[in-house]
Formats: structure tokens, sequence, C-alpha cells
């Protein structure tokens, strides 16, 4: 694995998302296989675990995520159809993906999985003309209450589950730093948070002590395995528990109305239209 870039600052975050060329090739053949066997198109297709987060250790595997679409004759059925593509998980891959219109609704209800996935720096496939049309409504259907619940519950939900202990599993403390920024970068009005936890550290933080510690813990976890444990970083500990209150009783944000049910349906009618039978 290629080492953390070098950066002049101590406020900066290191990160590497590397794609070894050799599974990019595969990813990019199972993906065209996928097209041939269900008769669709990807859209879009990207990376969206611990390597476009930027802290992949050195086992950590690909997870690949992506929007297809069926030729027009799909939409005309009555009955419903399955809406996902799931392959069986192995050891460097893990791919699934969402059909079209499943998509543009978990985006009108501003789902942050599939936000996060549309700004992810790892793309493996992407149609230049359905990104540039699903770029105009994208901010139009982000929510940041929903987004603030989202990652708020995601970093309860692992600070409680693992890192209770006085040793515990360092993946799991990035699993609660990261939302955590999250949801200070929505507090801050900034809109839909990036997917890079350095961009989220370097934006969100200023105290350069824990900022030196989540360096160490970078360094641990990428050249380590998924499953290390370690005894606790105190720092990181009492940051994360200090947030935790806080972010409890932050005044709520308003909730704003699901996102343009016209300008989606135009999107989904333009992309059948231009899909052509397999």
């Amino acid at each position: 694995m290629k080492s953390a870039p070098s950066l002049s600052s101590t406020r900066q975050v290191h990160f590497d998302h590397p794609v070894d060329d050799a599974v990019r090739q595969r990813i990019l053949e199972q993906l065209s296989e996928l097209e041939q066997r269900h008769r669709v198109r990807v859209l879009f297709a990207c990376e969206s675990g611990s390597r476009a987060w930027g802290f992949a250790s050195p086992d950590s595997d690909y997870d690949v995520r992506f929007i297809y679409v069926h030729e027009p004759s799909w939409y005309l059925s009555v009955d419903p159809q399955r809406d996902v593509i799931e392959c069986p998980i192995d050891d460097e891959l893990d791919v699934s993906g969402w059909e079209l219109r499943k998509a543009l609704s978990l985006l009108r209800r501003a789902n942050p999985v599939l936000l996060e996935w549309l700004s992810s720096p790892i793309v493996y496939r992407q149609d230049p003309d359905f990104i540039a049309r699903l770029g105009h409504v994208v901010d139009r259907c982000f929510s940041p209450l929903r987004g603030r619940h989202h990652y708020l519950a995601m970093a309860k939900k692992n600070f409680r589950g693992y890192l209770q202990g006085e040793t515990v599993r360092l993946k799991k403390y990035l699993y609660v730093l990261r939302p955590l920024l999250a949801a200070r970068w929505i507090d801050s009005g900034r809109g839909v948070p990036p997917m890079r936890f350095a961009d989220l550290a370097e934006a969100m933080l200023d105290d350069q002590a824990l900022l030196a510690e989540i360096n160490r813990l970078l360094e641990i976890k990428m050249r380590s395995g998924e499953a290390e444990y370690a005894p606790r970083f105190e720092r990181l500990h009492g940051f994360i528990r200090r947030e935790l209150e806080v972010a409890a009783t932050r005044e709520a944000l308003s909730e704003r109305p699901d996102g343009d049910q016209g300008l989606l349906d135009q999107l989904l009618y333009q992309t059948v239209l231009r899909t052509q039978p397999c």
C-alpha cells in the first residue's frame, strides 16, 4: 500500500484511498457482466466504504455501489419488480446497486447514504449526461435535519456498542468520529458533508493535540488489520463523549419539504428513454 501523502500542516489529517489497478479492472469487468446478465445499464458506480472515506486497512475490501437503469419496457410492468442487484460477497469485493427509480425516490427523501455515494472521491463508472442532470437536483434534495439525525444515530450506536471497554477495536473510533464531524458540518450550514474523513477533520477541528492523536490512530489503522484492537485513545474518547453531549443540546434543525418530485420524474423519464435495449 502506498503511504499517506506528506502534509505540511499539523492541522491536516493523513488520508489515503488506494485502488489497485488489477482490482479496478476486475470491478469494471464485473459491472459490464452485470449489465449483460440483468439487461441494465450502469449509470454511476463508486467506492462507498473505508477506501472512499480515506482510512482503509491493508485487508479492507472494496465496497462498490452503483445506480442502474433498465430498458424502457421494464418500467411498463403492472407488478413491482426487484429493484436491487446484489452480488455474493467475497474476500475482496462487495458489489451492489440500486435501480434508478428506487435511487431517485430515496434521493427525494434526502437519503444520506445515496448522497454519500454521489460525493465519493473514487468513481469507477459514470454516464456524463446523467451525472450532469443529477447535479441540478441533488442540492435541492438535501435535508439538514435528516442528515444530522442519520449521522448522530450512527455515532451513538458505534460508540455505545464498540468503544466502552479499556481495549477497543480501532476502526470503530473512525466510525464514530466521521459521523460526528459530518453532523458538525451540517450544523455549520455547509450542506452535504464531504465523504473523505480528512476533509471533515480539517474543516471542523482546530485542536492540534486532538488532530495529532487522530493521525496516530489513522497511521495504526492503515497498516493494521480491520479487526485490530488496542488500548483506547483517551483524548479521542473524551472528545467523543463531549461531542455527543453537546450535539444533544444543539438547537433542532427545521425540516424541509421532500425534493422536487417533478424534477426527479423528469430525470427518470429522460434517462429511461435514452436507454437502449441490452
